[in-house]
């Protein structure tokens, strides 16, 4: 559809009813000002006369409910996608480049003919369209050319996955324009985990891909990575009495790299001890029963870390379990046990440098702030990231105040949960 046809039938509502379905309760008036955006923006950069037809695909950001830094060891995680997305607006070219130009950001153009590694693009976007691209080649499908305009609401270190959507987003655009849509949600999350392993250089797991891609609250086994096992679990946090809070430290994010890096290499060592090459595969009671060696020769921390995992992995199941059988209480009596044990064991929430605090004292204010009824624990990698917190929904503009008030205006992001993972909209 042309821009001009799209936007008049954007405005009298004939897009209304997959709009809803993809945005749930939000006011549709702001899905339309959005979608307008990226269709102007778009035109303004590679349809000046409008006569391209257009298409307009979404992909949401993530939380991480529990399972913190469990997927990369096999293990198991309850995560949800958010009503915080990446839109893009799309055309297919008449040649094999590839051109995405996100605001606020350096345009990227690649040749999906060439699907090797640049060294030059580790680290940026052109990695991570390049890296989908050579997947879905690897994978014996034909790409062509297409040009996106995109904008988001997914900012970058709001803990909510700004590089996942991205990933998954691509991924389900070469779908729907080249391999006939045949890209499902598991294979399209693989992708993006591959591009990013391997072109961008971010040695990830594979939990924020599959959340964005899927959407809903899921519950994820990575017993076996190539088909991990899901299962939905409807949630709604507003009828159980609170709202889901995502707060920013505002701590600097540089140089954490090899912090990131060091938690799935020193449970490999763990693993390793065991003639294993993931902590999945390790018999707990073994290493329970072998713990004096294992501190011997792997050190206190990896040790800590490992017993971290076996815990958590556990505890992820035990919240999904906890939501199907509609214990809230329950449920929260996990989140905090996930947050010290990330706290005392994973030891992801500080850092000895001048701001490496920050994120510890934005949790404990936080739960402070949340009341006993609520909790608060680490985000998704941690460090210099974001806390999670369940607020009653009594308490969250108090909470919302006392928090922006000592770390800063904008901080605090409330999400609902998206049922829907990236797709086409238009």
């Amino acid at each position: 559809m042309r821009a001009e046809a799209l936007l008049q039938a954007l405005h009298e509502g004939r897009f209304d009813e997959q709009l809803r379905t993809v945005y749930g309760a939000q006011p549709l008036t702001a899905a339309y000002g959005r979608i307008e955006s990226v269709v102007k923006e778009f035109c303004r950069h590679y349809d000046r006369d409008g006569t391209r037809e257009l298409m307009i695909f979404s992909a949401p950001g993530r939380t991480e409910l529990g399972g913190n830094h469990t997927d990369h060891q096999g293990g198991c995680v309850l995560a949800g996608s958010v009503d915080m997305d990446t839109l893009a607006c799309v055309a297919r070219s008449g040649d094999s480049l590839v051109r995405v130009l996100s605001k606020g950001h350096n345009a990227v153009e690649i040749d999906a003919r060439d699907v090797v590694i640049h060294a030059d693009e580790t680290g940026n976007s052109a990695s991570l369209v390049r890296g989908v691209a050579a997947r879905l080649t690897e994978l014996g499908h034909r790409l062509g050319g297409f040009d996106a305009y995109t904008e988001t609401q997914v900012l970058r270190g709001s803990g909510l996955s700004s590089s996942a959507a991205f990933e998954v987003l691509i991924g389900q655009i070469m779908s729907d324009l080249f391999c006939d849509g045949a890209i499902g949600s598991t294979q399209n999350a693989q992708i993006g985990q591959y591009a990013e392993n391997v072109f961008y250089g971010k040695p990830c797991g594979l939990m924020d891909q599959m959340a964005c891609a899927t959407g809903g609250v899921i519950a994820i086994d990575f017993a076996d990575p190539k088909e991990p096992l899901v299962r939905r679990c409807p949630v709604d946090f507003a009828r159980e009495g609170f709202a889901l809070v995502i707060v920013d430290s505002g701590a600097s994010h540089a140089n954490l790299d090899d912090e990131y890096a060091a938690i799935p290499n020193e449970c490999r060592a763990v693993a390793r001890h065991f003639g294993k090459g993931r902590l999945r595969d390790v018999d707990e009671a073994v290493f329970r029963r072998e713990r004096d060696a294992v501190l011997a020769a792997c050190g206190t921390r990896p040790t800590l870390r490992a017993e971290h995992f076996f815990a958590e992995t556990k505890r992820a199941v035990e919240e999904y379990e906890t939501l199907e059988q509609g214990d809230f209480a329950g449920y929260l009596a996990l989140v905090r046990a996930s947050g010290s044990s990330s706290e005392q064991k994973l030891q992801n929430v500080s850092l000895d440098r001048p701001d490496g605090d920050r994120l510890l004292r934005v949790i404990e204010r936080a739960r402070e702030l949340a009341g006993p009824a609520g909790a608060a624990r680490v985000h998704g990698g941690g460090f210099a990231g974001t806390a999670q917190a369940y607020v009653p929904l009594d308490m969250l503009e108090a909470f919302k105040t006392g928090m922006e008030n000592e770390f800063g205006r904008g901080c605090c992001h409330v999400v609902q949960i998206r049922n829907v993972g990236s797709t086409r909209l238009i």
